[in-house]
């Protein structure tokens, strides 16, 4: 499968095509916290990959029986502050495979999906971002306001950072492991008092890490589906004040280390 989706970032690749391999080990990394009645139905319908590493947030639930039960083969970590950014970097720490997947234990992310980031990334980019506003993509579980917030803030992050997201809060996406280094993600270690990026910011993080670092980003259709089990924690105007904050924060952060030549965070090429 070949994905020739719009570049949405410089596409200056950071990393080389003689080191990346046309058949990557891929590995899903799943944050959960209390979702062993999701987990039961997402972890058998995903295809066969190299590692399945879930990230388990201290649940007082079934988690951990649940994933023993119904994927042996899958790798149980916990994680070692809290948050989901927290539990995410512990995942593609633990990592071995060439290509990470990001991906939600609640059913929204649709693992049919999954080769076709993994196109993407064989076709040159080093990050494939989900968009459910591209043609083939979309969402059963994205009201109107959360939708409105999301349009305003992708608009703000393609301003300051002069990119051409076209979905910036959703959290499905694949990356090249290699370039983990040039993002500059929290340690998942020492345990303690949570850092920047341990909470829900970890994802617009990323993306405005991935645009500071020019890496070459290509958008690939996906469909939210709504959560099988349970109630999602998002709140539409704390969550999107968050948003905001984050992008806000990672643009100054971004000209104070331009302003001071640090050229290993603006990685040109």
């Amino acid at each position: 499968m070949t994905v020739r989706g719009p570049v949405v970032g410089t596409e200056s690749s950071v990393g080389s095509s003689r080191h990346r391999t046309r058949e990557p080990r891929v590995t899903v990394v799943i944050p959960a916290l209390n979702e062993a009645r999701n987990l039961a139905q997402v972890l058998p319908s995903l295809p066969p990959v190299h590692e399945v590493i879930v990230v388990d947030g201290y649940s007082p639930d079934d988690t951990h029986r649940t994933v023993r039960r119904v994927l042996p083969t899958a790798r149980l970590i916990c994680q070692t502050r809290y948050g989901k950014g927290n539990a995410l970097v512990c995942g593609f720490a633990a990592a071995t495979g060439d290509v990470i997947v990001m991906f939600d234990a609640d059913g929204s992310a649709d693992p049919t999906e999954i080769p076709r980031f993994v196109a993407a990334l064989r076709d040159g980019a080093d990050f494939a971002k989900g968009s459910r506003t591209r043609p083939g993509g979309g969402s059963d579980d994205l009201t109107r306001l959360r939708d409105l917030g999301n349009r305003g803030l992708t608009f703000l992050t393609n301003l300051l950072f002069r990119t051409r997201y076209s979905d910036l809060c959703y959290g499905y996406n694949a990356f090249w492991a290699d370039v983990l280094p040039h993002l500059r993600l929290p340690e998942p270690d020492p345990p303690g008092t949570a850092v920047w990026g341990d909470g829900f910011e970890i994802e617009t993080v990323l993306n405005c890490r991935v645009a500071a670092a020019r890496l070459a980003v290509r958008e690939v259709p996906s469909h939210e589906r709504r959560r099988i089990h349970g109630v999602s924690n998002l709140h539409a105007v704390r969550d999107g004040v968050r948003v905001l904050r984050t992008i806000l924060a990672e643009w100054r952060w971004r000209r104070s280390a331009a302003g001071q030549g640090d050229r290993s965070y603006q990685l040109a090429g």
